[in-house]
C-alpha cells in the first residue's frame, strides 16, 4: 500500500524521464487518487533506501 508523509520541505527540479515511465506513474497516481509528484517521491525514497551503500550485505 503506497503510504504518503506530508509537510516537508521542496525544492523545484526538473528531470526528463521515458515516457512509458510517465504513463505508468500517471496509472498509478489515477490508482491511488494522489499526485505524480507523490508518487515519484515514495519511489525515489525507496530506490534511495534500497541502494547497496544503504543495504547491509553479508560479507564474503
Amino acid at each position: 500500500m503506497l503510504e504518503f508523509e506530508k509537510g516537508f520541505e521542496t525544492v523545484n527540479k526538473t528531470f526528463r524521464i521515458p515516457v512509458e515511465i510517465a504513463d505508468q506513474l500517471e496509472q498509478l497516481a489515477g490508482k491511488y487518487n494522489t499526485s505524480v509528484n507523490k508518487i515519484v517521491i515514495q519511489c525515489l525514497e525507496y530506490a534511495l533506501a534500497h541502494t547497496a551503500e544503504n543495504t547491509t550485505q553479508p560479507e564474503v
